[in-house]
Parts: structure tokens; C-alpha cells; sequence
């Protein structure tokens, strides 16, 4: 696979959108093999597109993150594994930047950039069968980890342990992918997804040198080392928005060139069929609808980005409102677009070879990590009792 090069010339979108052309070739045929797709993750690579968030004073091209999902969504329209682990990466990025010190982040970022590293996530908070010994100047991790996204095939990866000596505490690491004592099981076989490498990850006596560990400030210690599970729930509206886009895409297509319509419709097409045409039209309210919500979460997003320490509890609650809002309607709406699709492409679109199913089965399993009745519950405290959403590894 040939990986478009990235200049100061080219913008990241261009780029996205032509590797995405090469994705979507095989995304079909992918998605059943499931695995991790080497040669597209290396095409990512050679791209330069692992360094987009990175400022440029450390090699990286600077973008903000409103540009950055945009890419992600551009993926997510033919491949949203694809989608999933890029986005995940720039997730883990934000991790060390905004929990650990600037004498660690910055060379992280410079040899990331530099070498185009891919970073993968092996953190889950709510899994704590991983847990931390303590020795002098250094410690050990050793457990499990499940929904490793992206481990597979990266060069860093960031893991987190419970600390039972403080309390139940989780410490957070960034680690050679490759260190002694990690092994990363193959063992991801579900519905959805199947190309994002989220199975389960072993650390037997791992070690962590103290320089590693992401202690200052640390995870959700101030209201900007707070933004790291914004951007997570940002980046999967995004994910959500293009699995629904590439779903209406393929519909429209298959609408206009293969299917008839009913034969009590007065319609000589399916293109002029009222109840098609209806069908369509709520389509595009829904995305257009999500499309703002998520616009306007990115914009405030960056804004508070730039904000940096200087960013307020309140500011950063309401930002939380905002990307929940955006990423309940992209749920909703999006599983809504990805079933109804046959209703407007008829019986013959369910025939196998062509795996229309893929966007509900994806768009199904990322959305059950994250139960859309808590993020309600969270905007209805808000909405009738002005609760903001506290701070936590999902809101």
C-alpha cells in the first residue's frame, strides 16, 4: 500500500481522504478476516498523520483538535477500526500531555514525531486485575487488562495499575509496547470493530521506571488534565458521526444504481419514491443535527485546549455538557441511519458479499462501552437541576 506523503503543503484532510480511498477497497473483505490491519496502520505511518496533533516545536504539524477529529471522521466513513485506533492514538498523546510533566511529554513527542510511533492503550480504568509493587526507584505491573485498543502492532503504549498501597489508586504509565514481561493476546473476536485490536493484554512483573509513570499533576487533578475523557467521548461522537455518514453514503449509491421500487409505488425509480425520498430526508436532518452539536463541541474543545491551566471547573464543565449532548445525539442518530439504511435499499442489499450490516454491527459495539442512559442522566442533571458533570473517566 502506497501511503500519500505529508508536506506543509498538503493538508492532513487531503491526505485522510486519499488514504481513506485506499482503505475503503478492502474494508469490506477486512472486516470479516478481522486481525490488525498491518499494512494500513503502516500506510498511517508513512503518511506523517501520527504527529498531526503534535505541536510543530516538537516535529509534530500543530493541528487543533477540531481538525484532528475531522480526519477521524474521515476514516470512520470506510473504516472505522481505522478510525478508532488513529484517534485512540492522538487520545494517548493528550494522556501524557495533559497527566505527566513537560521533561517527560516532550520527549515523547519529539521521538513520536521524529519516528512516527504509534501509541496504544491498554488503561481501562474499570478493569483493576492489574496491580502495582513498589520498589526503590521503581516498581512493577502485574495483571490483566481488558479492550487494549490498538496495543497490537505499536511502538508505546499507555497502562494504568492499581496502587493498593495508596488506597486503591490507579497509576498510569507510558511503556514500550515491546517491554518484557507484556503480551498481547489475539483474543478480539467480536460483532464490530473487528480491525481495532481491542482484545486483552498480560503483564507479568512489567517494569516501570518512576520516570514513567504519569504523577504530575496526574490523571483528572486540575480542570485541563480533566479535558483527557472529553477528548476520548469527543473522539467517538466523531467515530459515531462517520460510521453514520459512510452507512448513508453506501445507501445512497446502492438507492440510485440497484434498487426498484415497491410495486405499488406510483414511482419509475426508487429516487422518486415518496417513502424513500421521506426516509432520506430525516437521514439528513439527523446528521446535519449532529454535525452542529459535534462542530460546536470542537470548537469549545480548542478553546478550552488553549486555555491550558488556565482553564476553570466551570468551563470545563460546561464543555462536558456540550460533548455529551453531541455525543448522544451521534449514538442515537447514528444506530438509527445504520438500521433504517435497508428500509430505502430493499431485501437484495442484505446479501452477504456486501456487509451493509458492518456500520450497526460497529456503531453498535463502540456505543455499549458507554452506556448512553448515564450520559443522559448526566445532561438531565443539568438540565433540570444545574449539576454540571463532575470529573471521572468517562465524563
Amino acid at each position: 500500500m502506497n501511503a500519500p506523503v505529508n508536506t506543509p503543503l498538503r493538508p492532513a484532510l487531503a491526505i485522510a481522504r486519499e488514504l481513506a480511498g485506499q482503505f475503503a477497497q478492502t474494508a469490506v473483505e477486512r472486516d470479516e478476516r478481522g486481525g490488525t490491519p498491518k499494512a494500513e496502520r503502516d500506510a498511517l505511518r508513512d503518511s506523517g498523520l501520527l504527529s498531526l496533533v503534535i505541536p510543530q516545536a516538537f516535529g509534530g504539524q500543530g493541528a487543533n483538535w477540531h481538525d484532528t477529529f475531522a480526519v477521524v471522521r474521515e476514516f470512520a466513513r470506510v473504516d472505522s477500526s481505522i478510525a478508532h485506533v488513529f484517534g485512540f492514538h492522538h487520545l494517548m498523546l493528550a494522556t501524557v500531555r495533559l497527566f505527566s510533566r513537560p521533561d517527560q511529554w516532550q520527549p515523547w513527542f519529539e521521538q513520536t514525531a521524529r519516528k512516527q510511533w504509534f501509541w496504544g492503550n491498554a488503561l481501562n480504568p474499570l478493569d483493576t486485575r492489574t496491580v502495582v509493587k513498589h520498589f526503590d526507584g521503581w516498581c512493577e505491573f502485574s495483571g490483566k487488562k481488558s479492550f487494549c485498543s490498538g496495543a497490537s502492532d505499536s511502538e508505546m503504549l499507555i497502562a494504568s495499575a492499581v496502587d493498593e498501597r495508596a488506597g486503591g489508586k490507579l497509576l498510569i504509565a507510558a511503556i514500550p509496547s515491546g517491554r518484557t514481561g507484556i503480551s498481547l493476546h489475539r483474543d478480539w473476536n467480536n460483532i464490530g470493530q473487528r480491525q481495532t485490536d481491542s482484545g486483552s493484554a498480560t503483564f507479568e512483573r512489567v517494569r516501570v521506571e518512576h520516570n514513567e509513570l504519569l504523577l504530575d499533576p496526574g490523571p483528572l487533578s486540575t480542570p485541563f488534565a480533566a479535558l483527557r475523557p472529553l477528548i476520548a467521548q469527543l473522539h467517538f461522537a466523531n467515530l459515531f458521526l462517520g460510521i453514520a455518514e459512510g452507512a448513508f453514503d453506501e445507501a445512497r449509491q446502492y438507492t440510485l444504481k440497484e434498487s426498484r421500487p415497491w410495486f405499488r409505488s406510483s414511482a419509475t425509480s426508487s429516487a422518486e419514491d415518496p417513502y424513500v425520498l421521506r426516509h432520506y430526508g430525516e437521514f439528513w436532518v439527523s446528521l446535519e443535527s449532529v454535525r452542529l452539536l459535534i462542530e460546536r463541541a470542537a470548537r469549545q474543545l480548542d478553546a478550552a485546549w488553549a486555555k491550558a491551566h488556565a482553564l476553570t471547573a466551570e468551563e470545563r464543565g460546561d464543555l462536558a455538557l456540550a460533548i455529551g449532548t453531541a455525543k448522544v445525539a451521534a449514538s442515537r442518530h447514528g444506530l438509527d441511519i445504520c438500521n433504517r439504511l435497508f428500509e430505502v435499499t430493499g431485501a437484495r442489499a442484505t446479501h452477504a458479499s456486501l456487509r451493509f450490516d458492518r456500520h450497526w454491527r460497529n456503531l453498535r459495539t463502540q456505543t455499549l462501552h458507554d452506556p448512553v442512559d448515564y450520559r443522559i442522566h448526566e445532561l438531565g442533571e443539568w438540565a433540570l437541576n444545574d449539576k454540571r458533570p463532575a470529573p471521572s473517566f468517562y465524563s
